[in-house]
């Protein structure tokens, strides 16, 4: 397969699995894409929260249901997404700034999710410009959930680091990291001075574009950008010690 023709299915649209779409850039990335003529997977933490994706599922969209807070909805949820058939990329999107829960959702669902789903052509991991205020420690980071260790910035240099690691272990697959800036939405406030349009744009691209830059893998954007992340996350020693982590906390190994 070329690398135009990545990411695409064979009527020319992807499939693209976007978690956390209840809302904020979950919900209008799932949007755009949409709107855009791709298949669209979306996901929600419970049923009462279908009704936030109603309009989507009206318009063609496929509905998954998962509390990313628990390990064994993570897995069912790779198997509600296995069940529908290949996806083309995925977007991982979902997160929580604060509480016991943060490592859990925003570092072991994505590592789970990667491991379990088929795997796509196209991964793109959700940072923050946060993460490089952190140092790169391992030590002491409670992955249960059951009590509070990891900051947000930690669980988004981790992230970072594993979409690094994603890229160097799957050369078939593009895998990129994106930094959406600080956009008002829920997480974000309403005061937030960033665009939400150019928050949501670059996931877009990189998940379903043929543009040469979007073909690439290993990258931390920002706004269709390539920067620089933590030095830590392009350290293959620190991605196998995280990987490491990651497969003792869960009991899964990356392939």
């Amino acid at each position: 397969m070329s690398n135009a023709q990545r990411g695409r299915n064979r009527d020319g649209k992807a499939r693209v699995f976007v978690t956390g779409s209840a809302d904020g850039l979950g919900h209008a990335t799932a949007k755009t894409l949409l709107a855009q003529g791709h298949e669209v997977v979306v996901h929600v933490r419970s049923q009462a929260r279908l009704s936030a994706v109603k309009e989507l599922v009206d318009q063609g969209a496929a509905a998954t249901i998962g509390d990313l807070s628990d390990l064994a909805q993570i897995r069912d949820l790779a198997n509600q997404v296995n069940a529908i058939g290949p996806i083309d990329a995925v977007i991982h999107n979902a997160g929580v700034l604060s509480g016991s829960q943060v490592l859990v959702v925003n570092v072991i669902t994505p590592y789970l999710l990667t491991a379990l789903i088929q795997r796509p052509r196209r991964l793109v991991y959700l940072s923050s410009s946060m993460h490089r205020g952190r140092h790169a420690s391992l030590a002491g980071m409670d992955w249960s959930g059951r009590t509070s260790t990891g900051s947000y910035s930690d669980s988004k240099l981790f992230v970072t680091a594993l979409a690094a690691a994603v890229a160097r272990l799957w050369p078939d697959a593009l895998s990129n990291a994106v930094d959406p800036g600080w956009v008002p939405t829920k997480m974000g406030g309403p005061s937030a001075p960033d665009d939400l349009r150019l928050g949501h744009l670059t996931q877009e691209w990189l998940a379903t574009s043929d543009d040469a830059k979007a073909l690439s893998s290993g990258g931390y954007w920002h706004h269709q950008r390539r920067e620089q992340p933590h030095p830590a996350v392009s350290d293959t020693k620190f991605q196998d010690q995280l990987l490491a982590e990651l497969a003792r906390a869960t009991g899964t190994k990356l392939a």
